[in-house]
């Protein structure tokens, strides 16, 4: 596990690499508001350990990257579309397989048709094209995020309390909760991360939706894996889906949330391994 400062157009990334450089290229873009922890180490190993060069990264706002002052980010989503183009630039890789979760898999499709030549194949986790007619995030996600500008974000355990609570609202009825290992991971992201209270910018977010519209017209190998009891992005999103991009296989992870549950790494990592081995 190597990290890497990336100045990519003017700003800086914040990245690790797992595995040999010279096996293909797996890019994981990580959702909203969390950084690339939650790739969890052992997760980026298994996928390494199989011969493929794994690459994780801070989006703006999270983590270590830059980051803007709270409730006014600088970018659209096209930028953090792009953004991803200059860590590969960074690791001098012209072409890798795209593994996004939740707004990480709305930032892959925007690459899938952005910049189509340096895509091999996508992977969509948790996510959606956010279509007219699609089923809303429950009323109780809503409920709880609605209350994230009354955390302290410079208070550690204030941080850490909000996030153990995020992920167990987020969890499937079908996975345990394993508050210890959140715990941890949580008290580290607050730690590294450079601003805790701009991890919230990536609600203000805009931009994306031409792109989003034309999901349709992704011509690239598409897996989708989605759990059947996700709250903030329902399984009816997975669905539609891999109706709309051209071959599109769905994987439905029956009683998982929104989350990347251990449980769940084995057929995860098995899939992708054989959706990156065309």
């Amino acid at each position: 596990m190597t990290e890497r400062f990336i100045q990519t157009r003017g700003v800086g990334i914040c990245s690790e690499s797992f595995g040999d450089p010279k096996d293909p290229a797996v890019l994981l873009i990580m959702g909203a508001s969390v950084s690339m922890i939650w790739w969890e180490d052992d997760f980026c190993r298994k996928i390494a350990d199989r011969g493929r060069f794994v690459i994780r990264y801070d989006n703006r706002d999270v983590g270590r990257s830059v980051t803007y002052a709270p409730g006014q980010p600088e970018y659209s989503f096209e930028d953090l579309a792009d953004d991803a183009m200059g860590v590969l630039d960074g690791y001098g890789i012209e072409k890798a397989h795209i593994v996004g979760m939740s707004m990480g898999g709305l930032l892959t499709q925007i690459l899938a048709l952005r910049h189509r030549e340096r895509v091999l194949s996508v992977t969509l986790i948790a996510t959606s094209n956010f279509a007219p007619g699609l089923p809303p995030m429950e009323e109780r996600v809503e409920r709880f995020f609605a209350g994230q500008g009354e955390v302290d974000w410079s208070d550690v355990e204030a941080a850490v309390s909000f996030s153990i609570e995020r992920w167990r609202v987020l969890r499937g009825s079908g996975r345990t909760f394993d508050e210890q290992k959140i715990a941890l991971l949580s008290e580290k992201e607050a730690k590294r991360a450079v601003s805790p209270a701009s991890m919230t910018n990536h609600a203000f977010v805009t931009g994306g939706g031409t792109y989003l519209m034309r999901t349709g017209e992704i011509d690239l190998p598409t897996l989708i894996i989605h759990g059947t009891e996700d709250p903030i992005i329902p399984y009816a999103h997975a669905v539609h889906l891999a109706e709309v991009i051209p071959g599109a296989k769905l994987i439905s992870l029956s009683g998982a949330g929104h989350e990347l549950h251990e449980e769940d790494w084995d057929t995860i990592v098995g899939a992708i391994i054989d959706h990156t081995a065309r």
